[in-house]
């Protein structure tokens, strides 16, 4: 396992990742290539496990995508040390209450730099008021061991929280430090090393630009927020309901002022700057008001429909974040009929795995 960890094995894959970037976007004029890499090790800040249980035993597994066979995992290199650390606290306490261990079948686990846990416990059961109290007592016996963290019961149509369901991390992006706060099952990035190098660079290329900031699909405001710096305002939308509240926190406690987050799909935003529909969820916001000579981009594997496609083409600079390289490309054949690759990044947020996080800055020809 200490050689797989190692620094030459780590390199030559990520050597493989920018060659096949380079080939799979090989259709286009590209810029050099920044490469953004990643600790070699426990980089992750969250993971789940399925949990196995044998006779009075029971330990964490995956299981093996191709040949789909269980395989046990004691310790994972992969994971922060933190959550290490509490994959082997709780396991022993686990198997000596019958009540938490009963009808258990997943952990999750979500940590943070700037040292918070997350423990989410998954059952086919409900969960009772009994549940509760031995959670609660769970959370006391991990912090006796020095594991500081907050418990989550999941159910069928049940979520209990022993405390908070969420996280604040602190990142250092270049001069500046932000905090985000992160609910438990809502999508944040994964290496949270990374995503510091990601935000530098977003930061770095959008230095001395005008007007306005748009940015789809802004999550909890993870760019939102270290961009607005760099402009007069931002305007980000976002769809989901834990994510849309996770942002509003972090404008609050950033004290970014010209940021707005608003909770609509990027399909919706398309029709309400078409003027082809009003939405109660824009009262009081005159998009009118803003300049946006920018728009980000930060969309999910299927990439970007051609209708969004349709309205970026109309902006001065496109930022974007993509998390897949072949929808990345055909999306790249649309736009580079208006506008020229200026920025090309790839960072990588996913060591050892086919995975590639790439970042394009693209400019009205």
């Amino acid at each position: 396992m200490t050689e797989y960890f190692s620094n030459d094995n780590y390199n030559q894959q990520l050597a493989k990742k920018v060659d096949n970037l380079k080939v799979i976007l090989s259709d286009f004029s590209l810029p050099e290539l920044a490469v953004y890499s990643s600790p070699i090790s426990h980089y992750r800040m969250r993971v789940e496990f399925r949990i196995w249980h044998d006779g009075e035993d029971l330990y964490h597994i995956m299981y093996d995508k191709q040949s789909k066979k269980r395989i046990r995992i004691d310790q994972f290199p992969i994971a922060t040390k933190r959550i290490n650390q509490a994959m082997q606290a709780i396991l022993p306490l686990l198997r000596h209450n019958q009540l938490l261990r009963h009808l258990l079948f997943q952990i999750d686990y979500f940590s943070t730099l700037s040292g918070q846990l997350l423990i989410t416990l998954l059952y086919h059961k409900k969960l009772s008021d009994e549940w509760i109290i031995e959670a609660k007592k769970l959370k006391l016996q991990l912090a006796e061991q020095g594991i500081v963290a907050n418990i989550i019961g999941r159910a069928s149509n049940q979520k209990i929280a022993i405390d908070v369901d969420y996280v604040d991390e602190v990142l250092p992006v270049m001069d500046k430090t932000f905090i985000y706060r992160q609910v438990e099952n809502s999508f944040t990035q994964p290496n949270a090393e990374v995503n510091i190098k990601m935000l530098q660079w977003a930061v770095s290329v959008t230095k001395n630009s005008s007007g306005d900031l748009l940015e789809f699909y802004c999550g909890n405001g993870n760019f939102s927020i270290a961009l607005a710096q760099n402009f007069r305002k931002v305007l980000a939308t976002e769809i989901a309901k834990a994510s849309v509240y996770s942002a509003q926190h972090n404008i609050a406690v950033n004290s970014v002022d010209n940021l707005i987050i608003i909770r609509l799909s990027a399909e919706e935003f398309t029709c309400a700057i078409k003027k082809e529909r009003e939405f109660n969820r824009l009262k009081g916001i005159n998009l009118d008001d803003y300049q946006c000579d920018t728009v980000l981009v930060d969309p999910p594997r299927g990439g970007l429909d051609l209708n969004t496609i349709d309205i970026l083409k109309s902006y001065k600079t496109i930022i974007y974040i993509s998390c897949n390289p072949y929808t990345l490309r055909d999306n790249l054949q649309l736009l580079t009929k208006t506008h020229s690759i200026q920025h090309f990044a790839m960072f990588d947020q996913f060591p050892y795995t086919e995975h590639i996080e790439t970042g394009i800055v693209l400019c009205k020809k």
